[in-house]
């Protein structure tokens, strides 16, 4: 078999997807596109890819790309993904799948109607503590869940204050896009994708305002006191199989944490839990149930797997051999939905109904 030709577009975290696509067999890095030019070129001359473009456009109306690893900023999403899909490349997008779901709506027909496969790097579904406790869900080790609870926290973390991150139209949202998709993803994934039907949420800027909170090991720097977004978010999302979900998010808050997320579920035969303090590998699955009548405790123990190489791994089964892309662009449409919602209901004061929601949008549209 032929290997799948990609492109990459994007040097910041295209540098995570260019690590994990030369660890596929199947697949071969033909060319890169990027604007910050020193970062591009170390990516290069690691994985000795020979083509690289300042404009992706050029990446894409290449003959010799089949499918094409987005990395950019969010507001670029929508733009990006489309150019490639109408160029005839299998897409494989970083999440979010856009900025709002008006633009993943647009992209996720694109793909339908281009016949290609569209994939969002929700890879935190991914890793090998999440895959071992989805396996004890589908064989029935909780049961029934009935309630569930998702968290990424930072005491400090903002990704760059006055960055595209805390702008509002370049970005999308705070912490609510950039974290708070991952963790609600992993919920609604090991809950068996079940249909959201009423959110609440709200929203604070109560650090990023002030010029605090930026992320303390250097990695981001200042750029302006420019801050239009949340730097916490929580909400409450109810399900039409009765279910409820807690979500909290947050780049910046005066609270104990470091830099933690992670997810618990509740079941009638069981319950989980993972929690990932400051990007540990192992260690952070607890299982609970009863024990000949005693409430247990169990911790597994696990080896760590590439994330991003397990997303990977499955777009190219889509694309090769026609298995069904999980995460899918239907899936990332669903979550960035979700996301308005909440954004809505915090700018209203209330409780949003989701099929309300649909009926706005498709009033405006």
């Amino acid at each position: 078999m032929e290997p799948l030709r990609v492109g990459i577009i994007g040097c910041g975290i295209g540098q995570f997807h260019a690590d994990s696509w030369a660890q596929e067999p199947r697949a071969r890095i033909v060319a890169l596109a990027g604007l910050d030019t020193e970062r591009c070129l170390r990516i290069a001359r690691k994985h000795n890819i020979l083509n690289l473009f300042h404009d992706y456009r050029e990446l894409v109306e290449r003959s010799d790309i089949d499918a094409v690893s987005v990395g950019v900023p969010n507001y670029l999403h929508h733009e990006v993904a489309l150019a490639a899909l109408q160029a005839g490349k299998h897409v494989l997008l970083e999440k979010p799948i856009a900025r709002n779901a008006a633009e993943g709506e647009e992209i996720v027909r694109a793909a339908r109607d281009a016949g290609k496969v569209l994939g969002v790097f929700f890879s935190k579904r991914y890793k090998a503590e999440m895959n071992l406790l989805h396996r004890h869900i589908l064989s029935g080790g909780l049961g029934d869940i009935y309630y569930a609870k998702a968290f990424w926290m930072r005491r400090a973390g903002i990704p760059g204050l006055g960055s595209w991150f805390t702008r509002k139209e370049l970005a999308g949202g705070g912490p609510l896009v950039d974290l708070g998709v991952h963790v609600l993803d992993m919920a609604l994934y090991l809950m068996g994708n079940p249909k959201v039907i009423t959110v609440t949420g709200s929203t604070y800027a109560k650090l990023g305002p002030q010029g605090k909170g930026n992320w303390m090991d250097g990695r981001f720097t200042v750029q302006s006191d420019v801050y239009e977004v949340e730097d916490l978010a929580t909400a409450f999302l109810r399900t039409a199989d009765g279910a409820a979900i807690q979500l909290e998010t947050s780049w910046a808050a005066h609270s104990g944490v470091t830099d933690e997320y992670g997810i618990a579920l509740m079941g009638d035969a069981g319950g989980a839990e993972i929690r990932v303090k400051d990007y540990a590998k192992t260690g952070t699955l607890r299982l609970f149930g009863d024990f000949a009548g005693t409430p247990t405790e169990v911790t597994p123990r696990y080896e760590p797997q590439p994330e991003h190489l397990q997303v990977i791994t499955r777009f190219v089964d889509a694309v090769v051999d026609g298995v069904p892309m999980s995460p899918s662009g239907e899936e990332g449409l669903d979550r960035t939905r979700l996301l308005d919602a909440i954004y809505r209901s915090a700018e209203l004061g209330r409780e949003i109904c989701l099929d309300e929601a649909a009926e706005e949008a498709a009033a405006a549209d």
